[in-house]
């Protein structure tokens, strides 16, 4: 089986309050994007599981993996064979767009379907908060409101039909860790999700993600790469979570050649 985990840009991202178990409230809304790597799940020929990942490099212990601990997790509850699992990387990876939640999501997804688990989206989004905080969003993988610690998941309505997506990584990391430590949590003084009702060319200095500013300060190439984005006729940008990815909107394809040198650069079809 092969299946196509996509990743997320995020449409705002207020963090509310610091929580007593450590965690951060957020709300944010998240919406699919087309940029995608590849999993392909088959039976093991020895009856043993196998992990391989090619494209970009995944750095760290290939056992944390969250596909492999996807296929862990469902092995804990039914009793499914051993597998060959293998993730052609094409998402950069600490960039904000979720790539290792969809991922993880996906591998459940794909394990329910391979092997007739019978588990409804209720059931894989329970497995997947286990991984990560995000992931659930994946399992229904239609634009959200989330809130809490980006699980608590609400269908919203966003038209961006018409639209191009352009999405930009630099080669900086900000740890989402350290991001947090660099922003005092508040409540936001209007609603995201009033603001996001808006026409798309009414959301520059109205949406905003709170991790900006500070990432910002520590790489400046952040906001001079959402600058050039504008310039070039973005009608709204933003960075996506706690960096470093930025995106813009548009509604004519971009010409994006030469403009980013050093950086990911990729172009959607029309949204």
């Amino acid at each position: 089986m092969i299946v196509k985990p996509n990743c997320k840009i995020n449409l705002g991202l207020n963090v509310i309050r610091k929580r007593m178990d450590g965690y951060h409230d957020i709300e944010t809304v998240f919406y699919p994007s087309g940029l995608c790597d590849t999993l392909e799940i088959t039976a093991s020929d020895d009856s043993r599981f196998h992990f391989s990942s090619s494209g970009l490099k995944i750095p760290g212990d290939s056992s944390l993996n969250l596909c492999i601990q996807a296929y862990e997790l469902i092995r804990e509850h039914f009793q499914i064979p051993a597998v060959n699992l293998h993730l052609q990387k094409a998402i950069p990876l600490g960039s904000g767009l979720g790539g290792g939640s969809s991922n993880a999501a996906f591998t459940l997804k794909a394990l329910n379907e391979m092997f007739r688990l019978g588990l409804n989206n209720v059931h894989l989004k329970a497995f997947a908060l286990r991984l990560g905080s995000d992931c659930s969003f994946f399992i229904e993988n239609i634009p959200a409101f989330a809130k809490g610690r980006g699980e608590v998941l609400e269908k919203v309505s966003v038209n961006l039909s018409g639209l191009y997506l352009l999405i930009v990584i630099p080669q900086v990391h900000m740890s989402t860790g350290d991001a947090y430590t660099m922003i005092q949590p508040a409540r936001p003084e209007s609603s995201l999700k009033e603001i996001i009702t808006l026409p798309v060319n009414q959301w520059k200095g109205k949406l905003v993600n709170d991790f900006e500013n500070a990432v910002c300060l520590k790489f400046p190439l952040i906001c001079q790469i959402k600058d050039l984005l504008y310039e070039q006729g973005a009608v709204y940008s933003s960075m996506s979570g706690s960096g470093s990815a930025v995106y813009g909107l548009f509604n004519e394809i971009p010409a994006a050649e030469g403009l980013f040198p050093g950086c990911f650069v990729w172009v959607s079809s029309r949204l």
